[in-house]
């Protein structure tokens, strides 16, 4: 398969009143994104994949696949605390559509290196849908080392690593491997990186500010690309000031999802245990007066 590039959305679950997903909300935020020309990364940490069960990711998946209609591509996040429960959700996941899936380390279980090789090996032999590693030890506890991420990116069915470690040490330690080969590519997480990363070699990025600035995100990457640099460092620095001002107030999914509720009620709060006290809700409501962009 073409190597996949560009910028994608890492976008959010709505979930109606009972937090229950609502379709036509989530089908809404993919449309918005599509018609930017941003891809779509779903169930993923900004789409509260920690609190959905294994049917209803699968129809986040399906919905999205549907929604946006093959104009821009559809990545879809299956990583379990098991290798068997991740199996089985690629399996259910793989035939709706989505063009990859991304695997994040399993949580709870402190595992080695070598643990890790097994489990991707396991996952991706396991699979016909092209795999991303999913590196963001922050909430997971484990870190893919860039020696591991080399072992793995042999593998057939290993396309490359989303990293969300938030530093750039560790991006630059995928990067090098990704120069270095073809069939191995970088997708950037922390969204302060996303120019850094494509100056040095990343394909493309996932953003979760994208839910709230979709054309910011789409300029850095096509500005970039276009060799319009002044541009890009613009629209990166314009994305720096969103981040600084939005995750000051608190844990960042949650932050993401207040903001583009408070211009889109129809995208819902997140489900429980997160909440949003009454003080920081009215900030965060600031915040998307100033940043959250209209799409037409």
């Amino acid at each position: 398969m073409s190597k996949i590039t560009g910028p994608f959305a890492a976008i959010v679950t709505p979930f109606d009143a009972d937090e229950e997903l609502n379709p036509q909300a989530l089908a809404a935020q993919v449309e918005r994104q599509a018609k930017v020309g941003n891809g779509v990364f779903c169930a993923g940490t900004n789409g509260e994949f920690y609190t959905l069960s294994f049917e209803e990711k699968m129809k986040v998946a399906a919905i999205s696949v549907e929604a946006a209609a093959g104009r821009v591509p559809v990545l879809a996040h299956i990583g379990e605390i098991s290798t068997h429960q991740t199996i089985a959700l690629g399996r259910a996941v793989q035939g709706l559509g989505v063009k990859a899936v991304s695997v994040v380390t399993p949580s709870f279980i402190a595992c080695s290196q070598d643990e890790l090789i097994a489990y991707y090996t396991r996952v991706a032999d396991a699979l016909t849908v092209p795999v991303y590693l999913y590196n963001i030890p922050a909430r997971t506890g484990n870190t893919i080392a860039p020696e591991t991420a080399a072992t793995l990116a042999s593998h057939p069915n290993i396309i490359g690593i989303k990293d969300s470690a938030g530093s750039q040490d560790s991006l630059d330690g995928y990067l090098a491997i990704a120069r270095g080969r073809e069939d191995f590519s970088v997708l950037v997480g922390p969204d302060h990186l996303i120019l850094h990363g494509l100056k040095n070699g990343a394909a493309g990025c996932i953003s979760g500010l994208g839910n709230i600035a979709p054309v910011t995100l789409n300029a850095i990457y096509t500005a970039f690309a276009a060799g319009d640099l002044d541009t890009a460092e613009a629209r990166q620095a314009h994305y720096g000031n969103l981040r600084k001002d939005l995750y000051a107030h608190g844990f960042p999914p949650t932050m993401v999802k207040r903001a583009l509720s408070s211009a889109m009620p129809d995208v819902g709060k997140s489900r429980g245990p997160a909440i949003v006290t009454d003080d920081v809700a009215a900030k965060v409501a600031e915040v998307s007066k100033t940043y959250v962009e209209a799409v037409h």
